[in-house]
C-alpha cells in the first residue's frame, strides 16, 4: 500500500486493513474496495477469534445451568451486556436489551410499548427519511389499534424540518421515531435536540442508532432518548447480535415482547410472572456467540482512537464529495451539512442496478437500490440511488478508484 494511504489526520490506515482479513481479498481479479460498511461492516480478526473461542471451548447455553461451561458461557455474554452499558453510557446494564439486531429491536418497542400505550386515536411521528424498519411496525401497530401515522418532513438537502415538529405534536401524541443517521442519505439529525422538544410535552422518543452507533460516540444520558436501538453487524461485530437500551422507567411498565424460557419468574396454568430486566424481554436462548462478538467489538473500538477515525471518516467523506461532484452527469442525493460517511448518487440515464454491476466487475462492493427507504426515494423522484459508505478501514486510493469507475459508466453508457 502506497504512503497515499496514510495521510488523512495521521490515521495509520494500513495497520487498521490489516485486522480485517476479508479486505486482502481479490475480486474479478481486482483488489478488494468495499464501500458497503453501512449495509455490514466487515469483522476484525480479534472479534472473528473471540467468536470461535466461545463456540471452540465456551458452547454452552446460558443463566440456568449449574456446571462449568454454562458458568463460562454466562459470564461472557454478560460481560458482552456491561460493555455495551459502558459504550453507549447507559445507567445500568439492565437497562441493554440484547435482541438481533434493530429490526428486532424495533419491534420488541412497539409490541412492549406501543401496544400497551398507544390506544385509537393517538399519534406517533416517524421522520421522512426512516429506513422500512422504523415505519413499517408503527403503521402494522396504528391499523391495529386505530391510531395515526405523522410525518416529520425533509427539505431537499436531506434536513430534518425541526421547526414543524412542535407543530405536528399533539396530546394525542405518544412517541417519536428517528433514525440518529439516515442510511440512504448519511445526515447526522440533532437527536438531543429533538428529545429536548419531545419531552417538554411529555413525548418519548426512540432513536434508530442503526448507522450512528457505528459512527459516533454515543451517549444515551446526554441525548436523553427514552429508547436507542443497534444493530452489532453495522459496528463491526457478527450478525444476529444488538440492542435495544431503555430507560429503565419505561422497559418496567412495558409488556414482553415474546414469550418463552428465560424470561419468566414464576408460571401456572392459571397465570406467569414476568423475571426482572433484563431478562423479560430476552425469551430463549439467544445468539450467544453473535452477542460476545459485539461485546469483542466494542473491545476493538474501544482499542482505536474513536476521535480520529471519526475524522478520518469525514475526511474521507469530503473527498469523495469533491470527486464525484467535479463529474458531469453525476447527481449527490442528500447533501446535509452534517454527515456521516454516506454518499448516495446517481449517474444520469443510467440506472443504479447498471452501476452496480459495473463496479463488481472493477472490484467494488456498493449498495444500488432504494435502501429499504423507499418514501426518501420517492421524495426525490427517483427510482434508486447509488451508495458508497464509508469505514476508517478505507482509503483515498479506493476513493480514486470509486471516481474511476463512475468515469467508466458514463463511457459505456456514453
Amino acid at each position: 500500500m502506497s504512503t497515499a494511504a496514510k495521510e488523512l489526520n495521521g490515521w495509520d490506515v494500513e495497520k487498521i486493513r490489516n485486522d480485517f482479513p476479508v479486505l486482502r481479498q481479490t475480486v474479478n481479479g481486482k483488489p478488494l474496495v468495499y464501500l458497503d460498511s453501512a449495509a455490514s461492516a466487515q469483522v476484525p480478526q480479534v472479534v472473528i477469534d473471540r467468536g470461535s473461542r466461545y463456540l471452540q471451548d465456551e458452547h454452552s447455553n446460558i443463566h440456568r445451568g449449574v456446571h462449568y461451561l454454562s458458568q463460562k458461557a454466562t459470564t461472557a455474554f454478560e460481560g458482552a451486556r456491561e460493555k455495551v452499558k459502558r459504550f453507549i453510557n447507559a445507567r445500568e446494564s439492565r437497562e441493554c436489551i440484547f435482541v438481533r439486531g434493530c429490526t428486532e429491536g424495533i419491534n420488541l418497542v412497539t409490541h412492549g410499548y406501543g401496544r400497551k400505550f398507544v390506544g385509537a386515536g393517538d399519534e406517533i411521528i416517524i421522520s421522512a427519511m426512516e429506513h422500512h424498519a422504523n415505519i413499517v411496525p408503527w403503521q402494522m401497530l396504528a391499523e391495529e389499534k386505530g391510531a395515526k401515522i405523522r410525518v416529520l418532513p425533509m427539505d431537499e438537502r436531506g434536513e430534518l424540518q425541526l421547526d414543524q415538529l412542535e407543530v405536528l405534536i399533539t396530546s394525542r401524541t405518544k412517541l417519536i421515531c428517528v433514525m440518529h443517521v439516515s442510511n440512504s442519505l448519511g445526515t447526522i439529525n440533532p437527536i438531543k435536540e429533538i428529545c429536548h422538544i419531545a419531552h417538554k410535552q411529555g413525548v418519548p422518543v426512540l432513536v434508530d442508532g442503526a448507522q450512528g452507533a457505528a459512527h459516533l460516540s454515543i451517549d444515551v444520558q446526554d441525548l436523553d432518548c427514552d429508547f436507542y436501538i443497534i444493530s452489532g453487524h453495522k459496528m463491526y461485530a457478527p450478525t444476529g447480535s444488538g440492542v435495544v437500551y431503555g430507560k429503565a422507567e419505561w422497559l418496567e411498565e412495558m409488556n414482553p415482547f415474546m414469550g418463552g424460557g428465560d424470561m419468566i419468574k414464576t408460571v401456572t396454568f392459571e397465570k406467569s410472572t414476568y423475571a426482572a430486566l433484563p431478562n423479560k424481554f430476552e425469551a430463549g436462548t439467544p445468539a450467544i456467540s453473535s452477542q460476545i462478538g459485539l461485546g469483542a467489538a466494542i473491545d476493538y473500538l474501544n482499542s482505536i482512537d474513536r476521535e480520529k477515525a471519526e475524522r478520518y471518516e469525514a475526511e474521507l467523506l469530503a473527498y469523495a464529495t469533491a470527486k464525484l461532484s467535479a463529474i458531469e452527469g453525476v447527481r449527490l442525493i442528500g447533501t446535509a451539512r452534517e454527515k456521516a460517511s454516506v454518499i448516495s448518487f446517481t449517474v444520469e440515464g443510467v440506472h443504479p442496478h447498471d452501476i452496480g454491476t459495473i463496479f463488481d466487475n472493477e472490484g467494488i462492493a456498493i449498495r444500488a437500490g432504494h435502501h429499504c427507504a423507499q418514501p426518501v426515494m420517492q421524495f426525490f423522484k427517483i427510482p434508486a440511488t447509488a451508495r458508497a459508505s464509508f469505514a476508517f478501514y478505507n482509503t483515498k486510493e479506493e476513493v480514486d478508484k470509486l471516481a474511476d469507475a463512475v468515469q467508466k459508466v458514463i463511457e459505456v453508457f456514453a
